[in-house]
């Protein structure tokens, strides 16, 4: 069967697509599992989200963008909610479902769009860059590159075989990555994988990898409705729910712009392409994940890769969804790759998460304060929530000592309502 060029075009690009975003298949889990959740399962949870997210954003929205479990909302939900917060997973699943339930509510509402002009732009690119700050700050922390220190807090890690092969891989990854290589942040991670093993049997260190005894095996669904429905209705986790919204909503929005600007998908008034519908999409991929057993899945920046490729349709994101599908019964062979070799993938996942840093307006102090302390409290307090909360009160108390309170919102208000009875719960 011969296509003719545009399938083909759009074939090729969703391939590509699927290499620039695959390393989410192995990390996401990774990072889940630190919360407790076994990595088979959250693997498994993590190729649902990419499939049948990608599968309706490029059927029903009919967008060439990739839908994964979003960095930044992993982290989120690993290191603030479980970890920091002492929530159980089945609870932060549930905080995960009922998130979804109001973003959606809030697309079908067209509400999002008074909260989206609510929201200062500066607030949107500090928040952005901060969550990149974090997931860097996670990447080196797991490498064992920086450790804690008494005297400093934290501190540069003693000369040790897993340094090397962090260093190695993150220089191999950013290689490959500067060289624009298809897939660049997944073949790193394959790459150091391969590194570690080799200096491990050599110098016999904590790096070994071990070999599975069988490549493939059943998909594990035994995350699948393991959210707890209730007990995350708590009152002490609205804030929790809500940050998870907010969060979502910046990633997906600022995704859609971007993407729009950058390739011309764009509608007559100007306004991207079907974002009712790609946003919709979002909230069902952000709901779903509650119930497969996922921290939220989102629209994927990476999918420009695709776009840069050729991809103009649905029919992109409908093909690098069902790439995904595969990985199913890969999770013996993916559960061998040690949290040394994705660490290089995080650090450089935060280089791209940081560029938005470049559009505040860092000659308005007005504007830079807030930015500033949204993006410095995120990676300092080691919250994504303490870095909102801060930037959107701090943005409204300068706006009126400086006489500028017209410009907040009623809706920035109520923001910061649930931001004050975020930091009386805590």
């Amino acid at each position: 069967m011969r296509f003719s060029p545009i399938p083909r075009t759009e074939i090729l690009a969703g391939v590509s697509s699927f290499l620039a975003t695959a390393y989410i298949v192995v990390v996401n889990p990774s990072i889940l599992s630190q919360a407790g959740m076994p990595f088979s399962a959250a693997l498994t949870a993590t190729v649902l989200v990419c499939t049948f997210g990608s599968l309706m954003m490029g059927l029903y929205a009919k967008n060439p963008i990739v839908v994964a479990p979003g960095m930044g909302l992993n982290a989120f939900f690993t290191f603030s909610v479980v970890n920091g917060l002492g929530v159980p997973y089945p609870v932060a699943l549930g905080a995960v479902f009922w998130a979804g339930v109001i973003f959606l509510l809030l697309s079908v509402f067209n509400v999002r769009t008074l909260i989206v002009r609510a929201i200062p732009r500066t607030l949107r690119y500090a928040i952005a860059a901060g969550i990149g700050l974090f997931i860097s700050l996670i990447g080196l922390e797991n490498a064992r590159f920086i450790v804690a220190s008494p005297a400093t807090l934290i501190t540069f890690a003693k000369f040790s075989p897993p340094l090397v092969v962090f260093v190695a891989g993150l220089a191999l990854t950013a290689a490959l990555t500067v060289r624009r290589v298809p897939g660049a942040v997944l073949f790193g991670i394959l790459g150091t994988t391969l590194l570690a093993t080799t200096l491990g049997r050599s110098w016999g260190s904590e790096v070994v990898v071990k070999l599975p005894e069988t490549l493939l095996a059943p998909p594990d669904f035994s995350l699948l409705f393991a959210l707890d429905f209730v007990g995350s209705l708590r009152w002490a986790l609205v804030p929790v729910i809500f940050a998870f919204v907010f969060t979502d909503l910046f990633d997906s929005l600022s995704t859609f712009v971007g993407l729009a600007e950058a390739s011309g998908l764009v509608d007559e008034g100007g306004e991207p392409r079907n974002v009712r519908e790609s946003l919709l999409t979002d909230a069902f991929a952000t709901l779903g994940a509650g119930l497969v057993g996922s921290s939220p899945g989102t629209a994927y920046v990476e999918s420009a890769v695709g776009i840069e490729a050729g991809g103009r349709t649905g029919l992109t994101a409908v093909v690098a969804g069902l790439l995904f599908l595969p990985c199913l019964f890969l999770s013996p062979l993916l559960g061998t790759i040690p949290a040394i070799a994705t660490a290089p993938a995080l650090v450089l996942v935060g280089a791209f998460m940081v560029r938005p840093v470049t559009k505040i307006e860092w000659n308005r102090l007005d504007e830079a304060i807030p930015a500033f302390l949204a993006l410095v409290l995120i990676p300092f307090t080691y919250s994504i929530t303490q870095g909102i909360i801060w930037g959107f009160l701090s943005y409204t108390f300068l706006k009126v000592i400086s006489g500028k309170a017209r410009e907040i919102s009623p809706m920035l208000w109520v923001i910061d309502a649930f931001a004050v009875a975020a930091l009386a719960v805590e």
